[in-house]
């Protein structure tokens, strides 16, 4: 590496930049995941009871909405309060004021703890199974559109990321063909006064290992300094929406993750190309 400084160099930062790719995809999913969640409201789920639902029937299924695990909290909506709620919305108080009897019943707005399409699903099913509820509402929709796109984000981040996993290997399989080829001669002689495959081995893996770790170092300093650009730009446009929204960067985890699987790349490609190459330095 040292002997050809500007070769390696550009190798590390192929790897780097290829690898940057997927990384940085996968900090705006994340990133784009978070800001969902704040701008979007939970889910509600509403319950309509029965027209000859009493006061103690009420009682009862509020006292069972409150010791339900999967529901966050729970607000009552009178009869009369809601036809005073679709006066002031619908425009047609004067129709409203001409009906004989209040058509509406008495409901329940549930606010559920988890958001996920298919616990909504599941707990709207359940709520409907409770006495003197008429009808249990779920306006799931965005929910499965949500969910949807985001494993169509993470699809494309594991795709892209096999891709040019395929890629890395192939580049640091390329770079140790051409230093065995290159130290054809010392391997030859290596043989003769009694070295093993493993020992001629040994260097090369070291050399891939090195190599995929600068390349994971130079990936998460591209992505970082890129978060910090975008970060900046980002403040002008955030305060115009009155928030103060940040790209989150790399966790500690997520940064040790991609350090050891940009070594395992480098380390796998040396093995695949030592492997190969060196099977075929026969001795005579």
């Amino acid at each position: 590496m040292f002997a050809s400084p500007l070769a390696g160099f550009f190798n590390i930062l192929v790897i780097g930049i290829t690898l940057s790719l997927p990384v940085g995809m996968y900090v705006l999913l994340q990133n784009a995941q978070g800001l969902v969640a704040q701008l979007s409201s939970t889910p509600q789920i509403s319950l309509y009871l029965q027209m000859d639902a009493s006061e103690d029937d009420v009682a009862k299924l509020r006292t069972q909405l409150e010791q339900h695990r999967d529901v966050a909290s729970n607000e009552f909506v009178p009869r009369l309060k809601a036809l005073e709620q679709l006066k002031q919305s619908s425009g047609l108080s004067d129709v409203i004021s001409g009906l004989e009897k209040n058509p509406l019943p008495d409901a329940f707005i549930i606010h559920p703890k988890l958001s996920e399409a298919q616990t909504l699903e599941k707990l709207r099913n359940d709520l409907a199974k409770l006495p003197k509820v008429e009808i249990a509402q779920l306006d799931a929709a965005w929910a499965y559109k949500l969910e949807a796109l985001l494993k169509f984000g993470r699809m494309i981040v594991i795709i892209l990321t096999s891709l040019l996993s395929l890629a890395l290997i192939a580049i640091t399989f390329n770079t140790i063909r051409l230093q065995i080829l290159t130290q054809h001669d010392e391997i030859e002689v290596a043989k003769l006064i009694g070295a093993t495959n493993s020992f001629i081995r040994r260097p090369f893996l070291y050399f891939g290992l090195t190599q995929g770790l600068l390349g994971g170092i130079t990936a998460w300093l591209i992505t970082t300094i890129s978060l910090m650009l975008l970060n900046h730009q980002l403040v002008t446009l955030s305060q115009l929406y009155a928030s103060q929204f940040v790209l989150r960067s790399l966790t500690t985890g997520d940064s040790l993750t991609l350090l050891m699987f940009s070594m395992y790349l480098g380390w796998l490609g040396a093995w695949l190309s030592v492997g190969r190459h060196l099977s075929k330095i026969d001795l005579q």
